[in-house]
């Protein structure tokens, strides 16, 4: 090989591997894969596509030379040709939060060893930017939509069904699902918990609630339980965020400085509320549950281990993964469902702090 004065360098034929300028990078092809294998850029093709379609010989004539140059295969074009792009896309209101989180790492494990990879988005709580990221995922194409929650723009909707591909709902309930729903009923979870806080015998009740829309369906049907079953004006405290600690915290100080808050229980839109809550609970001297009594939702691994231990909903998380992976799977096998709509439950999970 010998260097030109411009510094280029000169191709290489004994190899038949193509030198890039230097300072520059130029992009392996399928033909200079084909080159080096000596065999046509049809046959490499038609070995990526079908290995059973080319000789063992060839196809590791092939795979040899996709070492050698490092070459990755067009995956865009390769879906287009296969009409299977090996891609699912998963929507989700945040990456940081252990409910959505252990969800999808469920999710992955069930995938795990079929071949597919996950294209993640956040979408926050806007259902504005979950039609945008369903926009942009779906011109991925992908082979299945995981989404977080059923309450979706209209034109969002409209895409996922025209798409012909698998969805599935989670963490949530509906007899209408776009095509598959994996969840348990919000509104039964906040019922439950208030005839666990009236069996319970406390006479006042307060709820402390974060922006998503299905905490507020919690604390809703809870607020309209206790009213019908006990004419318990129940004392509302919303964020329009998410939760925190610090929320927690606010919301007890409103409750006991602003509102008077004694003797009852309070129903939390997530554990990690109902830590904020007993957090400032212990800085006040109040005990629980002998003065107020707290109730979280989720029971995250904290939950068992705070000071009282939380009394929670739990809800599995991992089976809800699971069982949205299998649904899929179960759609790529052409298996017809065995039910649109799988209701996973919940379990209100009693500790000390109520």
């Amino acid at each position: 090989m010998s260097k030109t004065g411009s510094g280029r360098r000169d191709r290489y034929d004994g190899g038949n591997v193509e030198r890039a300028k230097e300072g520059s990078s130029r992009p392996v092809t399928m033909a200079t894969v084909g080159r080096l294998a000596g065999v046509s850029q049809v046959t490499v093709s038609r070995a990526l596509s079908d290995p059973s379609k080319v000789s063992p010989a060839t196809f590791e004539k092939i795979r040899n030379a996709i070492e050698m140059t490092g070459f990755v295969p067009n995956a865009i074009a390769g879906a287009l040709a296969s009409r299977r792009s090996r891609l699912i896309g998963a929507l989700v209101p945040s990456i940081t939060n252990i409910v959505y989180s252990s969800m999808i790492q469920a999710f992955s494990e069930g995938i795990a060893g079929h071949g597919y990879q996950i294209l993640l988005s956040e979408t926050g709580f806007d259902p504005k930017e979950e039609e945008r990221a369903i926009v942009t995922l779906l011109s991925r194409r992908p082979d299945a939509m995981l989404l977080t929650g059923i309450h979706h723009m209209l034109e969002a909707r409209r895409m996922l069904m025209a798409a012909g591909i698998p969805v599935v709902e989670l963490w949530d309930m509906t007899e209408t699902p776009i095509d598959l729903c994996v969840g348990f009923s919000h509104v039964e979870t906040g019922r439950a918990v208030a005839e666990f806080v009236l069996e319970a015998g406390y006479k006042n009740a307060a709820t402390v609630s974060a922006g998503d829309e299905r905490a507020l369906r919690r604390k809703d049907a809870f607020v309209k339980e206790i009213g019908r079953r006990a004419g318990i004006d129940v004392t509302q405290i919303n964020f329009v965020g998410g939760a925190s600690l610090a929320r927690g915290r606010e919301a007890l100080r409103i409750l006991v400085d602003e509102q008077n808050f004694r003797g009852g229980a309070i129903f939390c839109s997530s554990d990690l509320l109902a830590h904020g809550v007993l957090i400032e609970a212990n800085v006040r001297g109040l005990r629980v549950p002998d003065e107020i009594a707290v109730i979280g939702f989720g029971d995250q691994d904290f939950a068992a281990h705070v000071v009282p231990p939380l009394t929670t909903v739990r809800v599995d998380r991992t089976e809800l993964g699971l069982t949205a992976a299998k649904a899929i799977l179960a759609r790529f096998d052409g298996e017809p469902p065995a039910g649109r709509v799988k209701d996973l439950g919940f379990q209100i999970i009693a500790r000390q702090s109520a």
